[in-house]
Parts: structure tokens; C-alpha cells; sequence
């Protein structure tokens, strides 16, 4: 029989015996070899010619080590030496006296060991009384006063000059500024002197600004790159520069040629970072430029250094500079896109030019690139709808992709959420954001003018190129594909709608969104109407209740008040009354399909309280239910209010409390009593007094 394989089987070695002596101990030490003649005894004269470790490889004498001359150091158990007699803890308080003499011979030695002693006293701002702080502020300054620039370049000397700066006068920190200029692109690229800039800039005003910027002029190639200077030169961009000095900045991205020569007369005066109206003059440079352009960017994004403000606006001019559909445009598109991890994209939808380079990129791209983009944001799509610029990209993605399952899939469901708690939740933030509001009411209400005010006209701008492109690039017709996105929309929206209506029409922008959001949404409505409608319920003139042991709890958070008494309130309720928006050029209002009937739905809800709203400040609901055509209960609504005319006339003339609030105003406003005197005597109308509402409830009861 053939042996068996010892291949995949361990071998067993064989045991030893606990008296062997063949096991080798855990540590070896070998000492060093005897002479040939060992004497009987041994003198210290024959150490001397021992060393640490011998030809043989002998250790050297335990816990002792020999020096040339013959002196013994002893070592401790860290391997620190020490001489002879001298402990462990002697050592070290010779090492530690020996650096305190290093430091007591460098430059300001004296003067930085005062100036540190009094910073540790003054950042403990609440422990130090003003009087104290005031002179301490005194005897700091009677140091650096002077040696500024030695003290900026050390890193533990630059948080004792912020210091100063954070309490000094306004004299003083022009004095620093001063002090410290033809430095201050040195500070930018120190670890710590850095945030010296950022602190004379802040606590700073426009002569100190205007003395900083200017020395970074013919720098911005270098310290964009730089790890340090990179970060305060953005800053400073971003958020300090004036109108003047961002565009001589942003020029050094298109060459030297553009910083050295500014052209002479008004532009000298104004300089512009217009790289079209710099082409346009030089139309000859054009190549250079944009090659220079697009180097440094590339540079940049290849770095992994994708977030600075700088780098996306220049981003922006070089695009808008190209040919829509050149090799260049789609080289660049290309470029953006295979960025890893997205980072360069992600941070363009936060900055003003970035987000917009963005929504040109999805205007002009195809569908395989907007969907890039697209999954690009993924879970990102929440925070871009609160940011003042990341918002536009949601609008343009509405506008321009014609696959609406995908977007509703990648942007509808991240906005409202996974359940309908979280919808409701969300769609409550949402409303109620100045910028995030928009994700959601542009596709019921599109661009109307309660959305793009006077302050976002460079919004609906862009909107307005947006629209243009698209007839070229997207083939859906717009009308068709805003409907399909607010089928989408709307049960989540009505959901949030019937759970959440108290908390929705609790503010002015909720009252927008319930309305508009009733009258656009798609789908069964009666649950979200009649919880719209019970939020009108209890008496308007009842006082709120506060019980004893609660009032003290609640006095800093009042009760609302009822939601008649409020003006956006009464508004919603007009309006969902009429079953549609009032069209000025037609003079009517055009209802909604189907059509909401909500005034038979409301009624019953006041009808209690109708003398009380006929009465209030919103009198003109009652008004628009006896105008309505759908209303059933006109006859009963008619008698009641026929009963109660003593109250309505009363209203009618008696001056409201928002009248005598603000005629109270006009008479501790000196300013606005003159103005009102000028008018009167212009030959303007004075308003009239008492409850309008009233008053047109009046006449129509007349009839």
C-alpha cells in the first residue's frame, strides 16, 4: 500500500519532556565570553576596553551603559539616560528647564510670555469685568504694538493679536491693518495667521478691507492652489469683496494679459469680469484666454478642490463663452460629469453662478445626461430646496426632463418623504421656506407672480432661457408634462392636506400652499375640504382660556388667534369660496375642474358664528358665500344676518381696531403724520372708516 499524502495534514512535532533542557527560555541573554584565563579576581581597570556590544555580540552590562572615557550612565525603565546619582524625575526637570532656556533666547522671548499670560486671562470674557478687560486690553497693545508682524508669523503669538482685534476701537484696528500691510499674502498662507485676515475683515470696515484686498491683486493663481491660502482668498471673494475688486480677481482666471491691462477711461474705472464683453473687445485673444481659462479650472477639479465660489463663476464664463453644441461645449459637459463622487456638481448647486451653469447644463444636455445629473443629487434634493440658488435646479429639472417618472421618483418622493408622517411633516417645512416653497408651488401655480416678486427677477430670468432652450432639447409639450408632475404630487399633498390643515393655514405661506394646492391638485379632495373647513370652527370673539397652573407655563408661547381674525385666513377662504383664481383680464374668476363647492362645506362649520364673521375682519367671506352659485344656504344665511343689522351697521361705521392701530402709529410717527398731511393736501382719498365687508353686506341685504 502506498504511503499516505502528508500534503494537507498537520504534523504533529513531538513532545518534550517538562525536564528538557532543549526548550529555549522566552528571552536569551549570552554572556560575554570568559577570557582563556580567567584571573581569581577582577579589577575595574579591565572594564575599560569593553564597549556597548562586543565582536561577539555580547549584551552590554545590565541596566549600565560605559561611555570612552570610562563614566557609567544608568538607564530607566523608559530608556532615558541620566547621570549617576540623578533620578528619573531630576532628569526630566532638567530636560523641561533646558527647552524653557531655548524659548528665554529666541526673539520677543519676554515680551510673548506677558502677551500669552494676559490672552489667557482675556478670553475668559465672562469672568473679567469690563474695567478689568479694558486694561488689560491697554497693556497688551503697549506690547504688540510695533513687533505686529513678529508676532503674526508664531502660531501661538497670532491668537493673541485676534484677541486684540476682537476688543480694540475701530482706530485701532485700522492701526493693526496698517501695521501689518505688505504681509498679508504671507499670513494667508500660514496655517494659523489665516484666520488674522478673516478677523481684521470681519471686526473691520471698508478702509481696512480695501487696504487687504488689493495686495492679493496678481496672486490668485498661486494661492488658489495653495492648501491655505486658497480657503481665505474664496472668503474674502465670496463674501467681503466689493463689486470692483471680485472683478479684478475673477479677471487673473482668464491670463496675466487680463490683470496687467484693464483698458483705460470708464473701464479703468469699472472693470469687468465679463469675459464676453473682453472678447468682445478683443476678440483676437480668444484663444488664449479660454485655453488659460480652461487649464486652471481643469487644474483645480482635477485636484479634487471643487468648492471654492471663484472656480464656479469662472466655470460659468467659460461655458457661456462657447458654442451650444461645439466639441468645446460637449468636452466641458463631459469634464463636469466624470468627476468622481460627484463633489464638483454637488458643490456648484450652492453657489449663485454654479447653480446656474447647472441648469444651462440640464437645458442643453441630453436625457442621458440630465439623468447623470440627476442621480448626481440623490438624497441632496431636500437641502437644495431651502438654499437661495440650489432651488433653481429643482425648477429646471421640472422644465426640462421629459421622463416624469424619473423625476418624480428622484425628486417629488425625496422632497415629501417615504410615509405620510414624514409627508406631512416635510410638506409643512417645505411651505413655510422662503426658497424651498417654490419646489413645490411651481408646478401648481407655475410662474406667477406671488412666486417671482420683484427680488427674484433674476430667477425667472433664467427660467425665461430655460423655456427657450428646451424647444430645441425636450420634446414633451410643457402643459403635458406639468400635469403628470402634479398627479404626482398631489396625494401626498392633499394627505398632508387632511391630517395636518391646522398646522398648514397657521401661517400666510401655508394658506398659499392650501389654496393653491385645492384648486391645481388632481384626485379625491373632500377629505383634505372638510379639514380645511374645521379649522374655521369656534367662536371668532371668544377669548383664549388659560388655566391657572398653565398660564405661567404658556406666556411666552400665546395661543394664535382664530383664523378669521387673521388676513391670510380670511384670503384662503375667499378664494376656495369662488372655486378659482380671479383673472384680470377677463374680469371673472375661472373656477377649477371639478369644482370644489366648498361654500355648502364651510357653512355649516361658522354658522353658529356667521354674525361674528359678517362682523370681523373677515366679513367679506360671508360677502363672497352669498355671491356664490354653488351656495345652497343663501336664503338661511340672509335671514340670519337680517336679524343681526344693528351689528352690521355698527360695524359698518364704527372704526375697526387695525384702523385705530394704525392711526395710533400715524400719530407717534412724526414722518408718517407729514405724509399723510402731503397727501391730504394732494387731493388724496382718505380711507373710509368702518368694516368694508359690512358695509357691501349692507347693501346687498338691502336688495
Amino acid at each position: 500500500m502506498a504511503p499516505k499524502s502528508d500534503v494537507g495534514t498537520k504534523r504533529k512535532l513531538p513532545s518534550r519532556s517538562k525536564d528538557s533542557n532543549t526548550k529555549k527560555p522566552k528571552y536569551e541573554k549570552r554572556p560575554p565570553p570568559p577570557p582563556a584565563d580567567e584571573p581569581d579576581s577582577v579589577s575595574d581597570d579591565d572594564f575599560g576596553d569593553l564597549s556597548d556590544h562586543d565582536e561577539d555580540g555580547g549584551a552590554s552590562l545590565s541596566g549600565m551603559k560605559t561611555q570612552n572615557n570610562g563614566d557609567i550612565q544608568s538607564k530607566d525603565n523608559d530608556g532615558k539616560t541620566f547621570e549617576r546619582g540623578q533620578t528619573s524625575r531630576e532628569s526630566h526637570q532638567k530636560q523641561k528647564q533646558l527647552a524653557q532656556d531655548r524659548k528665554a533666547n529666541k526673539p520677543l522671548a519676554d515680551e510673548l510670555t506677558r502677551a500669552k499670560k494676559l490672552w489667557e486671562r482675556l478670553r475668559r470674557k465672562s469672568h473679567v469685568p469690563k474695567e478689568e478687560r479694558d486694561k488689560l486690553v491697554e497693556e497688551l497693545f503697549a506690547i504688540t504694538t510695533g513687533r505686529m508682524k513678529d508676532f503674526v508669523l508664531k502660531h501661538d503669538a497670532v491668537r493673541v493679536v485676534q484677541t486684540a482685534i476682537k476688543y480694540s476701537t475701530p482706530e485701532r484696528r485700522k492701526m493693526i491693518a496698517k501695521e501689518l500691510q505688505g504681509t498679508y499674502a504671507l499670513l494667508a498662507e500660514s496655517r494659523y495667521a489665516k484666520f488674522l485676515i478673516g478677523k481684521l475683515i470681519v471686526e473691520g470696515d471698508k478702509e481696512v478691507r480695501d487696504l487687504i484686498v488689493p495686495e492679493f491683486y496678481g496672486r490668485v493663481r498661486k494661492m488658489i492652489n495653495h492648501p491655505e491660502a486658497s480657503w481665505i482668498l474664496d472668503d474674502i471673494y465670496r463674501g467681503v469683496a466689493s463689486k470692483e475688486q471680485k472683478a479684478i480677481l475673477l479677471r487673473e482666471w482668464y491670463g496675466p494679459d487680463t490683470f496687467l491691462f484693464r483698458g483705460t477711461g470708464e473701464e479703468e474705472d469699472a472693470p469687468t469680469a465679463e469675459l464676453s464683453v473682453i472678447l468682445e473687445k478683443e476678440p483676437g485673444k480668444r484663444a488664449p484666454l479660454m485655453k488659460y481659462l480652461l487649464d486652471l479650472t481643469n487644474q483645480l477639479i482635477q485636484k479634487k478642490m471643487t468648492g471654492f465660489t471663484m472656480l464656479h463663476d469662472a466655470m460659468y464664463q467659460y461655458y457661456t463663452n462657447v458654442k451650444v453644441g461645439s466639441e468645446e461645449a460637449k468636452e466641458y459637459m463631459e469634464m463636469i460629469k466624470e468627476d468622481e463622487n460627484g463633489d464638483l456638481l454637488k458643490n456648484m448647486g450652492f453657489t449663485k453662478y454654479g447653480a446656474r451653469l447647472v441648469c444651462l447644463l440640464l437645458a442643453h444636455g441630453t436625457a442621458k445626461d440630465r439623468k447623470q445629473i440627476l442621480k448626481t443629487y440623490k438624497d441632496t434634493f431636500q437641502l437644495m430646496s431651502t438654499d437661495p440658488h440650489g432651488h433653481l435646479i429643482i425648477l429646471t429639472a421640472y422644465d426640462t426632463i421629459d421622463d416624469t417618472v424619473l423625476t418624480s421618483k428622484s425628486i417629488i418622493s425625496e422632497l415629501l418623504g417615504k410615509s405620510e408622517q414624514n409627508d406631512a411633516s416635510n410638506i409643512i417645512t417645505l411651505a413655510n421656506d422662503p426658497n424651498a416653497r417654490l419646489a413645490i408651488r411651481y408646478l401648481l401655480e407655475g410662474a406667477s407672480k406671488a412666486l417671482f416678486d420683484g427680488s427674484r427677477a433674476g430667477d425667472l430670468q433664467l427660467l425665461e432661457q430655460i423655456w427657450e432652450i428646451r424647444k430645441t432639447t425636450s420634446k414633451k409639450d410643457p402643459d403635458t408634462r406639468r400635469k403628470e408632475l402634479v398627479a404626482a404630487l398631489s396625494p401626498s399633498l392633499l394627505a398632508a392636506i387632511a391630517s395636518s390643515a391646522e398646522d398648514l393655514v397657521a401661517t400666510s405661506f401655508g394658506c398659499q400652499l392650501v389654496t393653491e394646492a385645492l384648486i391645481s391638485c388632481t384626485g379625491d379632495k373632500s377629505e383634505a375640504l372638510k379639514a380645511v373647513a374645521q379649522t374655521a370652527g369656534g367662536d371668532p370673539d371668544a377669548e383664549v382660556e388659560k388655566g391657572d397652573e398653565e398660564s405661567e407655563v404658556i406666556a411666552d408661547f400665546p395661543s394664535p388667534p382664530h383664523i378669521s381674525k387673521i388676513p391670510h385666513g380670511g384670503r384662503m377662504f375667499k378664494t376656495l369660496i369662488s372655486g378659482g383664481h380671479f383673472d384680470r383680464e377677463s374680469r371673472k374668476v375661472i373656477p377649477c375642474d371639478p369644482p370644489l363647492r366648498f361654500a355648502d362645506i364651510l357653512y355649516p362649520v361658522i354658522k353658529e358664528h356667521s354674525v361674528s364673521w359678517a362682523t370681523g375682519p373677515s366679513s367679506f367671506v360671508v360677502l363672497n358665500l352669498l355671491e356664490a352659485d354653488d351656495f345652497s344656504h343663501a336664503g338661511e344665511l340672509r335671514k340670519t344676518l337680517k336679524k343681526h343689522k344693528k351689528q352690521l351697521e355698527k360695524a359698518a361705521t364704527e372704526e375697526t381696531p387695525e384702523q385705530k392701530a394704525a392711526r395710533e402709529a400715524v400719530k407717534t410717527n412724526g414722518e408718517a403724520e407729514k405724509v399723510v398731511k402731503k397727501g391730504k393736501k394732494a387731493g388724496a382719498k382718505e380711507k373710509p372708516v368702518g368694516n368694508m365687508g359690512s358695509k357691501l353686506l349692507l347693501e346687498k341685504l338691502g336688495k
